[in-house]
């Protein structure tokens, strides 16, 4: 499988997951001038902007975020909460979901928080 279309894959197996554990998708491959995300979902107040990985081995996809890709994701967060102001009283959360070569989806919640060095939080 060609690495476009795994990517593809990964994040249809990232939205199913995310539905199943109770989150409605807003948005999926959202664009802005300052960056994209993946996939933004909603549970309750809570908006989680999310970034979805896929890498042959779990361990590669983790290290495939960087602090450069973070500070895009986060400044198309508040581009995407500014076209939507309906949610600008919502809670906001960046995860990640990991997708490995054997398909399996790994949540992973508030996986770094604005500013951090290192972003690479597991809850």
């Amino acid at each position: 499988m060609g690495a476009f279309a795994f990517g593809l894959s990964a994040e249809t197996l990232a939205a199913w997951l995310l539905r199943l554990k109770g989150y409605r998708v807003l948005a999926w491959r959202s664009k802005h001038p300052v960056g994209e995300i993946d996939l933004v979902v909603r549970r309750g107040n809570l908006i989680a902007f999310v970034e979805v990985k896929a890498r042959r081995a779990a361990g590669e996809a983790i290290h495939a975020i960087t602090p450069n890709q973070r500070r895009r994701i986060e400044r198309a967060a508040e581009s995407f909460v500014a076209r939507n102001p309906s949610l600008s009283q919502c809670d906001w959360r960046f995860d990640v979901v990991l997708v490995d070569g054997a398909g399996w989806p790994c949540h992973m919640q508030d996986a770094w928080r604005p500013g951090e060095s290192d972003g690479q939080s597991e809850n």
